[in-house]
Parts: C-alpha cells; sequence; structure tokens
C-alpha cells in the first residue's frame, strides 16, 4: 500500500516494513550509549542490507571547519551530525525538497523518500539552495548486512514508524525519540515519557 510522504504511524516490526524514509526508533532496553533513544532514518532496505542515519546526535563542530561550501545550506543548525559509528571518516547529505519541487534528471542528487533527498557532498551546493528547505550532513551511518536487522527487530531492539520530512530537519534541541512517540496511538505514545535513565523512575 502507497502512504502519503506526510503519513504517520507504527509500521508492524518486520523487515518488510523498513522502507526508505522509515524511522527505526531504538526499543526502551536499548542501553548502549551510542544508540539508547536514538532515531534513525532508513535511507535503503535491499538484499544488500541497510543503511540509514542517526537523525538526533548532533555534534558540536561547525560545518564551516569541514565543508564550508554547505554551511549556508545547513542553516540554521549549522553542525555536523553523527550518524552511526560506520565510516566515521565520510559524509553524507540529506536534504528536504521544498513542496512542488521536482529535482528529476539533476545531477548529485537522488530521491530517497517524499520530499527527502540525498545529495552528493562532493557537488558544487549551490545549484540546490533555491531547491531545498534545508540540509543536514552526517558523519558516519548506521549499516546492517543482510538478515542482521531482521534479528534486532525480532528481540524488539527497534520500532519501526513512518516518517515526516520535518524529522530529517528537527531542532536539534528537539527530543525527536519521544516526539516521534508521541504522535502514535497507545501503547506507543506512553513510551515517550520512559526515563532516559533507567535507574530513575
Amino acid at each position: 500500500m502507497h502512504m502519503p510522504e506526510d503519513s504517520e504511524g507504527f509500521r508492524p516490526s518486520s523487515i518488510q516494513s523498513v522502507l526508505p524514509g522509515s524511522l527505526l526508533l531504538a526499543g526502551t532496553s536499548m542501553l548502549e550509549p551510542i544508540f539508547r533513544r536514538t532515531v534513525i532514518y532508513v535511507i535503503e532496505n535491499n538484499d544488500g542490507g541497510t543503511l540509514g542515519v542517526v537523525i538526533n546526535r548532533p555534534t558540536e563542530t561547525p560545518i564551516a571547519v569541514g565543508l564550508p561550501q554547505w554551511a549556508d545550506l545547513c542553516k540554521p543548525s549549522d553542525v555536523f551530525y553523527l550518524g552511526g559509528p560506520v565510516k566515521l571518516e565520510g559524509a553524507l547529505c540529506l536534504g528536504v525538497l521544498k513542496p512542488g519541487v521536482s529535482i528529476e534528471g539533476a545531477d548529485g542528487v537522488s530521491r530517497v523518500s517524499g520530499r527527502v533527498v540525498m545529495i552528493d557532498v562532493d557537488a558544487d551546493p549551490a545549484p540546490f539552495a533555491a531547491a531545498l528547505e534545508s540540509a543536514r550532513i552526517f558523519v558516519g551511518y548506521a549499516g546492517w548486512t543482510f538478515g542482521q536487522l531482521d534479528g534486532e527487530l525480532a528481540r524488539d531492539d527497534w520500532m519501526v514508524f513512518t516518517s515526516r520530512p520535518g524529522d530529517v530537519l528537527a531542532d536539534p534541541g528537539t527530543d525527536l525519540w519521544g516526539a516521534v512517540l508521541r504522535r502514535q496511538p497507545m501503547p506507543w505514545a506512553m513510551l515517550a515519557t520512559h526515563p532516559i535513565d533507567v535507574d530513575r523512575n
């Protein structure tokens, strides 16, 4: 079934439900600091595995330090984000198109889902400025080999939800993990109040 680009909601935790544009929210039992309360935006999921980026881990490193040509396009949040533990030497850019804008045939950009696109960070950002609401640059990514995510979903390590285009551009101060849960039906909305520190209640 086709899901509208701004649709939202819970998807049953199965690999078949993980589509480009899906959100993987860390389960409440996932306590590893690198993934606790993370929100991962899925870019690819196919026979080669699954690739996504953590979209709620801003760093303190300004984009102007490493990729100054992208600083203006990434405003108002002009820092790098920690996309995941894989290939920390690499960078990946996601942008959100303005409503009604088409990127068909443009070089250096490809659609992920709805208005969210992936842009080659080696490309000149100037041609994209008029088409994008904003962009985010991620250092590293989260990846799973074929079949690996199935096991983690079966253990309830992740909850699968549909995304909104604005999720990729959420303000760095937003509790995105909680915000995504709060817009779901019960009982998922109730999980938004789960404490960050499991020793507190």
